[in-house]
């Protein structure tokens, strides 16, 4: 366990961004097509293909998820992902036809100070193939990928992760990217609000404040009264090598937005896009009463744990007057 999505054996990440650009890609990848669903609890989403994961819809499996930076413009990542996939022979096959399934969704970092000035053609397909060729067990945190541009309300933001193990053995991770209109951390202080669920020192160990004054509770949002809905995301992957159905994989997405409640404050605000989908690998059979719930609490858990380590492991944009990187203020 290194406490990353690739836990989960068949599950691989890549990254591709452009400093200049000050945005970027992640491509999540399944070595064999995974069971999927998503839940949205934000009021601002911008998604690509996510329609096929409503339970009732026919196709049961997906192949990979592309999550981007540049707004809408990001949504043509999904098309770069699906073309590698596509060269690879991966997808859901129609007679001699081969469609990679590569749902998507993204967060707005259009005014974080980068060029985005790029012609006719935004740069995100061209970052999507990048990032699914550059896939693996291992990837980078902090201000990468899809987590290169992000912010909060009060520090930068970025791309985190981690995982777990339930008392029966089924693995559960997830990766979040942050850029949240609310903030990860308490008051102006060092704490995060995920910090009951920390694990070892994995984002600080600084804990909770010994009490908390109004002025910690009082809301603190990115761009204050001037706060736009289309500015902020949080999108969070969830997968778990457990055996899940359709609806079972959107009990877990709506169990794990829990997780976002614990992390970030306020949230699931009209002015986010919060997302999260989950996939599930298939490898270990689960209970679906008990066993399912202990999953989406565990859920829960990793996918707070992963939105405070994407703030923790962040660095600031260089760019006048960018927004400064925890680590900056209390590393």
């Amino acid at each position: 366990m290194h406490n990353l999505l690739t836990d989960i054996a068949g599950v691989r990440v890549g990254h591709a961004d452009d400093a200049a650009l000050a945005s970027g890609v992640t491509a999540i990848l399944f070595d064999h097509p995974a069971v999927a669903a998503m839940d949205v609890r934000g009021g601002g989403p911008g998604t690509r293909d996510t329609t096929l994961l409503d339970p009732v819809n026919t196709v049961e499996t997906i192949n990979g998820i592309a999550l981007s930076g540049g707004s809408a413009f990001g949504l043509e990542a999904g098309g770069g992902v699906q073309a590698w996939l596509a060269e690879q022979g991966r997808g859901f096959r129609i007679g001699d036809a081969v469609i990679p399934i590569v749902p998507g969704a993204v967060c707005f970092d259009l005014l974080n100070g980068g060029n985005k000035k790029w012609g006719r053609f935004a740069p995100y397909r061209d970052l999507g193939y990048a990032a699914a060729e550059a896939a693996g067990d291992s990837f980078a945190l902090g201000s990468v990928g899809a987590g290169r541009g992000a912010t909060t309300a009060n520090f930068k933001g970025g791309l985190g992760s981690a995982s777990a193990i339930t008392s029966g053995g089924v693995r559960v991770a997830a990766l979040a990217v942050v850029n949240a209109i609310g903030s990860v951390t308490v008051g102006d202080g060092p704490w995060f609000w995920s910090a009951p669920f920390e694990v070892s020192d994995e984002f600080g160990q600084r804990g909770l404040p010994a009490h908390f004054t109004p002025d910690m509770l009082a809301m603190r949002i990115k761009g204050g009264t001037a706060a736009s809905a289309i500015e902020n995301t949080t999108l969070v992957v969830v997968v778990t090598d457990a055996m899940l159905s359709k609806p079972q994989a959107k009990r877990l997405a709506m169990m794990a937005q829990t997780g976002f409640a614990r992390a970030i404050t306020p949230v699931h605000a009209p002015l986010d896009g919060d997302i999260v989908f989950a996939a599930a690998t298939g490898e270990k059979p689960i209970d679906p009463l008990v066993g399912l719930t202990e999953l989406g609490m565990v859920a829960g858990h990793v996918t707070a744990r992963a939105i405070a380590r994407g703030v923790y492991h962040a660095t600031a944009l260089p760019f006048e007057g960018a927004q400064p990187a925890w680590r900056d203020k209390f590393g």
